[in-house]
């Protein structure tokens, strides 16, 4: 059988070195247990999922799941999966 993911629209911030810190509070705001972290000594966020911690790098996407859950997600995979909503 295929599948196809449903069209929902979600909210999503590029975490780059110029908006860590607004990526990190976007997050935290909502009581989140984020915290920033370092990787080979670049900065990064560990986020805790639905499927236990994960490592946001730099360039990843944050995504506000449908039940206001983070994730972090790969340039790559977000391009293939999403595309921008015109509001």
């Amino acid at each position: 059988m295929k599948f196809r993911k449903k069209p929902i629209e979600i909210e999503a911030m590029q975490f780059t070195l110029e908006n860590k810190d607004i990526v990190y509070h976007w997050i935290a705001e909502k009581r989140m247990n984020v915290y920033p972290s370092f990787e080979n000594g670049t900065p990064c966020l560990m986020i805790p999922t639905l499927e236990g911690e994960m490592t946001a790098s730099i360039n990843d996407w944050i995504i506000k799941g449908i039940n206001g859950e983070f994730y972090p997600c790969k340039p790559d995979i977000f391009e293939k999966t999403y595309e921008p909503v015109n509001e």
